[in-house]
């Protein structure tokens, strides 16, 4: 599916964030009102109330309390005697994700009005609403503020369409001018965020739900769902599915019902939550729950709502391995274990398919990382690696003791496309190379010296924030033995 193309809605029951879509497609602020109704402003008491009734968490990834985060954020700002800014991520950095997307393009008017509540409730200075620079759903967020009046001023920031760009701490550096990644240390937004001020954050489908929630009111909220999880939830479910589609649902519809709307043929197993979520088998997916705690049942996450299923034609562990390669290209590469441990991890599992490995060294260069980042990247990656060995055991055997499982790559992940067809690859000219190792001190993160102290590494695409390093080392390769290539 190409980076620019919304998918198609579809919805179980009655719709609420996807409600006037069949309609009226867009809803603009005179069919929104007309679907949706009128919602008045609330106190913070009023507000508080009402997302602690719902139960409300981060519809991001995290499901952190959204109470939580407000009650610091009002806290905050009568500690410090300063006005709170809000923040609506609506960025969604992964390329496997639509469902902010499709609100930007199709409802934008709820994500304003979640937003709005949010900041009257506060007495905010102002909203900020973070999007990706990839052109899908800007156009149409400018629209529908142009449509109304909001009771801050409310400005868009573009960020670059990367995986850790939309990362909490990330967006605010790059609302505050700074560079589009995590930052060193971890900091709550609701202490200094946003120009230093107490800063609400929290994404697009929440103040959607929050919306949605202030219409309805915890009571009726709550006649869909579990009881512990009441409302609807988004999932973008793409991979081998036939019908990829935006999927609204209760929380507590079976998974297998979403599967089988979007028709997805059998395969090996699902990937549930995302590139940092986790594998489940097909029979895990068969007898799963749309909702934190049954996803979890499962020995998967909820996550960001991102549902990929593998078919039977692909080879899972190949899959994988793109991914795995991926997400290591998007490190910020500022800490040891995203400059040092992710391409590790690559290599590793690299290995894997290729029948060299054993599952050890994954679980190894997996362990090495985990706990150790500066933001949650690399603890998502190797539950990523990790959970795919679990699922995939037969294809680990296939792959280590024959020829591989005899199954092309059909790449079904959502991968960006230079992710894929053109990646800068080093190379050696072996009737050149003397072994001088100059190219390993200037790239260690990447090249290795072997037994011999000629240069190793692995047939992975080099890290974008290698690439320079790469260049470098065929610059100044005594024998010219080294050069990187462009081409797949």
């Amino acid at each position: 599916m190409s980076r620019t193309t919304v998918p198609p809605v579809a919805c179980f029951g009655q719709p609420r964030l996807t409600a006037g879509f069949d309609e009226f497609g867009r809803l603009d602020l005179r069919a929104h009102e007309e679907v949706h109704g009128p919602v008045g402003p609330l106190s913070p008491a009023s507000l508080m109330r009402l997302v602690e009734g719902i139960e409300l968490k981060g519809k991001g990834g995290a499901a952190f309390p959204f109470a939580r985060k407000l009650r610091a954020v009002l806290e905050s700002a009568e500690k410090r005697d300063l006005p709170p800014v809000v923040v609506v991520n609506a960025t969604e950095g992964e390329p496997a994700s639509w469902k902010d997307k499709v609100l930007l393009t199709r409802a934008p008017h709820l994500i304003l009005d979640g937003a709005a509540l949010a900041a009257y409730a506060l007495d905010a200075e102002e909203i900020v609403i973070g999007v990706a620079d990839d052109g899908v759903g800007e156009g149409s967020l400018a629209a529908a503020l142009a449509e109304r009046r909001m009771p801050v001023p409310t400005g868009i920031v573009t960020v670059p369409h990367r995986f850790i760009s939309g990362e909490g701490g990330a967006l605010v550096r790059g609302i505050n001018g700074e560079a589009h990644i995590p930052p060193g240390r971890k900091q709550r937004a609701s202490d200094a965020g946003v120009s230093g001020l107490p800063t609400l954050l929290s994404n697009a489908e929440t103040y959607a739900q929050l919306a949605v929630a202030a219409r309805l009111g915890p009571y009726e909220y709550a006649t869909v769902g579990t009881a512990e999880e009441p409302g609807t939830v988004l999932l973008t479910v793409t991979g081998a599915a036939k019908r990829p589609a935006v999927v609204e649902c209760p929380a507590g519809t079976p998974l297998r019902e979403v599967l089988e709307l979007c028709e997805v043929p059998d395969g090996p197993g699902v990937l549930v939550g995302g590139y940092h979520g986790k594998w489940i088998s097909a029979a895990a997916a068969a007898k799963a729950e749309v909702s934190r705690k049954g996803l979890t049942a499962a020995g998967g996450t909820l996550g960001a709502g991102i549902i990929i299923p593998l078919g039977a034609d692909t080879c899972p562990l190949g899959e994988v391995a793109q991914v795995v390669q991926y997400l290591a290209g998007e490190s910020a590469g500022q800490c040891g274990p995203c400059r040092l441990g992710l391409p590790d991890l690559a290599r590793s599992v690299d290995l894997i398919v290729a029948g060299s490995a054993a599952v050890e060294v994954v679980r190894s260069a997996a362990n090495v990382v985990r706990g150790r980042g500066a933001c949650s990247h690399p603890d998502g990656t190797a539950r990523f690696a990790i959970s795919a060995l679990e699922v995939f055991a037969d294809d680990v055997a296939a792959h280590s003791t024959r020829d591989g499982c005899g199954r092309r790559v059909a790449g079904v992940m959502g991968l960006p496309a230079s992710a894929t067809t053109t990646p800068a690859r080093l190379a050696v000219d072996w009737s050149r190379c003397d072994g001088h190792g100059l190219c390993a001190h200037l790239v260690p993160e990447f090249i290795r010296l072997d037994g011999n102290g000629f240069p190793a590494f692995p047939p992975t695409p080099v890290p974008t924030w290698l690439e320079s390093g790469a260049r470098k080392a065929v610059q100044m390769c005594p024998a010219l033995a080294l050069r990187l290539t462009e081409t797949a």
